[in-house]
C-alpha cells in the first residue's frame, strides 16, 4: 500500500455530536480533503449549548468511525475520556500536532489561550499554522510566518459567516460554507 503525504487537510471544529452538519460536510467540503484535523467539542453538546436538530452523538461517532480519511482530534472543553471509548481514532490533549504536506499543524480547542499565547506556542514548535475552535466563529490571520486559523462551527455557528469548516493547502487557507461553495475567509501561503 502506498502512503502519501496529505496535500489537502479539512479543518473542523465544534461538532458538539451533530451528525447531520458531519454528513453535510462529508458531501460537500470534506469531499476535497485528504485528511481532517477536528480542533474538538466532538461529540457532546455541552450544557451552555442548545441541542442542535441534527443531535446524535452515537451516530457522529459511527460516522466518523467509517470516513475514509484520516481525522486528528484535538480534545475540547466538551470532550470527555468516555468519548475515546467510542471514536476509533485518538483524541489528543492538550495539543495535536502533525507534520502534514502543507506544513506543520499545531491544533488545540483553544478555550484557554490569548492570540498571544497561540502565536508563541507555534513559533515555539516550529508550526506554520495554530487551528483552534472554541468560539465558533471562523477566524483567520497571518502574524508574520505563523497563520492562526479557526474554522468556525458546522453545527452551532456565531456570527454572519453561518455553518464553516477549512480547508488548507499549499497555497492557501480558506474558510468556506459545508458544502464548499461559498468561501468566507481566505488567505495565500506564503
Amino acid at each position: 500500500m502506498e502512503k502519501t503525504i496529505p496535500d489537502r487537510v479539512a479543518v473542523v471544529s465544534d461538532t458538539h455530536g451533530d451528525a447531520a452538519c458531519w454528513a453535510a460536510m462529508a458531501g460537500g467540503a470534506l469531499m476535497e480533503a485528504d485528511m481532517v484535523v477536528h480542533a474538538g467539542d466532538i461529540l457532546y453538546h455541552g450544557p451552555r449549548n442548545p441541542v442542535v436538530s441534527g443531535y446524535d452523538p452515537g451516530r457522529l461517532a459511527e460516522m466518523l468511525n467509517g470516513f475514509a480519511k484520516p481525522i486528528l482530534f484535538a480534545r475540547g472543553n466538551c470532550d470527555s475520556d468516555v468519548d475515546q471509548l467510542v471514536l476509533d481514532w485518538p483524541v489528543q490533549s492538550p495539543y495535536l500536532f502533525a507534520q502534514v504536506g502543507p506544513g506543520r499543524i499545531l491544533a488545540c480547542h483553544g478555550e484557554n489561550l490569548g492570540r498571544e499565547e497561540m502565536i508563541n506556542l507555534a513559533r515555539r514548535y516550529k508550526a506554520d499554522i495554530f487551528i483552534f475552535g472554541h468560539t465558533h466563529r471562523p477566524f483567520l490571520e497571518r502574524v508574520e510566518n505563523v497563520i492562526l486559523l479557526n474554522p468556525g462551527s458546522p453545527s452551532l455557528p456565531k456570527g454572519e459567516s453561518g455553518a464553516t469548516c477549512a480547508l488548507v493547502t499549499r497555497r492557501e487557507v480558506k474558510v468556506v460554507s459545508l458544502n464548499g461553495k461559498r468561501t468566507v475567509l481566505r488567505l495565500a501561503r506564503p
